[in-house]
């Protein structure tokens, strides 16, 4: 069922930009062997330079945005907030330290049993996919 599904989907992501294309009017058919090379040269020339044009865009576009949001949280925000929650922290330290020592503990006691839970979910998804 799943290797279907995965199937279905992989298909379905290849063919919807050809239907796009396809609306547009502007794609043709390749008519002869040329042409379909040639238009796989030009599929693995913008390929290459694709990381250099996410990179360029994440540097250039994204990363200023949310820079500009960080500085905007920091100041409107942040620096209302920590005074009261550094006062808080420093108020709740122990507890939380004890606290954390208990769900240690827990842990460690929790470990075999999650261990295997984890092995047998494991062995489900190998026979899943074969």
């Amino acid at each position: 069922m799943i290797k279907k599904t995965i199937l279905f989907l992989t298909v379905i992501g290849v063919l919807m930009p050809a239907f796009s294309f396809a609306q547009n009017g502007t794609a043709t058919v390749p008519e002869n062997w040329e042409e379909i090379k040639d238009l796989g040269q030009k599929g693995l020339e913008t390929s290459k330079s694709l990381p250099q044009i996410l990179e360029n865009i994440f540097k250039n576009d994204v990363l200023p945005v949310w820079e500009k949001m960080y500085g905007w949280f920091k100041i409107n925000i942040l620096s209302k907030l920590s005074p009261n929650v550094q006062k808080e922290i420093e108020e709740r330290k122990p507890v939380i330290e004890e606290e954390f020592q208990k769900e240690k503990e827990e842990i460690k006691g929790d470990w075999p049993s999650a261990k295997t839970t984890i092995m047998n979910l494991w062995q489900k998804i190998k026979e899943a996919l074969k």
